[in-house]
């Protein structure tokens, strides 16, 4: 297995994306700590990574709390001497509709589950990860991160600011052999799509059209979001860091393999395209799309 003898902490591993991830990495031979605000939720998760042989821990902390995820950190290095693997996935769908309608609490409590909650949980578990001198990081992100989402605002601007960390830390922490990525995951059906639905006109044509879609196809499984984890948890994707991945479109293990490359020309990361980037990477991109 993969992930034989690794530990991992997965925020928001209750339900979804997250409860598939957790389960994912239980499979490889990880063992599992997840949280959410939801005791039963993450509960019936750590009873099914039991279930696959590994060890669990189900606790109830807030993201956006410093001391819950300090809690959290704390109990996993007391049980278990280490933190090989983290993944932020907890966040919420924050205010449906146009900017100018949206409530100024639900939109900062966005930004505060996904790009604060996110920073918490990194700067918790850095410390001990530079120590050990080894680390795996996977942060969530997805819709809005590199287009526009109209009428989803705060969720956007989070997603956004998660790749935007994910690049960033990736470069402080490289010296110590810690890789960071973040993860598109693709149109999965969860209880967000939900939301979506019930919001009607307010979520707009295009995100309503996207929505019903994913109902009636079932959307993008969540074990394609979760073998993505285990490969960027995983030693085949020692050396990739600093990047956005999707699920559903990207070759990952090509990916890893030429990521000397790939570095080069700034690919799979948030970049503004203008002339005299285009002339700086044009040779490289050639390359990227197969000599074409």
């Amino acid at each position: 297995m993969k992930l034989e003898g690794k530990t991992a902490v997965v925020t928001g591993g209750g339900r979804g994306i997250g409860r598939t991830i957790a389960l994912g990495l239980a499979q490889e031979g990880a063992d599992v700590l997840t949280f959410s605000r939801t005791h039963a939720e993450v509960e019936a998760t750590v009873a099914a990574v039991r279930q696959c042989g590994r060890r669990g821990i189900a606790l109830i902390a807030d993201v956006r709390r410093p001391e819950d995820v300090a809690r959290v950190m704390d109990c996993a290095l007391t049980e278990w001497g280490r933190i090989n693997i983290l993944v932020n996935n907890a966040g919420i769908q924050g205010p449906i509709g146009k900017l100018q309608d949206n409530d100024i609490a639900a939109w900062a409590d966005t930004i505060e589950t996904y790009l604060v909650g996110t920073f918490l949980c990194c700067k918790s578990v850095l410390p001990h990860m530079i120590a050990r001198r080894q680390g795996k990081i996977i942060n969530l992100s997805g819709g809005g991160a590199a287009t526009p989402r109209p009428n989803f605002g705060a969720y956007a601007a989070a997603k956004a600011g998660v790749v935007r960390l994910t690049e960033t830390l990736a470069e402080e922490v490289r010296e110590f052999n810690i890789q960071v990525n973040a993860i598109a995951p693709g149109p999965v059906f969860t209880r967000m799509l939900e939301e979506v639905l019930a919001a009607g006109e307010a979520a707009g044509d295009v995100a309503l059209a996207d929505a019903r879609r994913c109902r009636e196809t079932g959307g993008t499984p969540p074990e394609r979001a979760a073998a993505l984890t285990v490969f960027l948890a995983s030693a085949d994707s020692n050396g990739l860091t600093g990047r956005l991945v999707s699920a559903l479109w990207d070759d990952w293990p090509e990916m890893a393999r030429q990521f000397e490359q790939l570095s080069k020309i700034g690919a799979y990361t948030l970049r503004r395209i203008d002339p005299h980037v285009l002339r700086t990477i044009s040779p490289a991109w050639k390359w990227l799309c197969g000599g074409t």
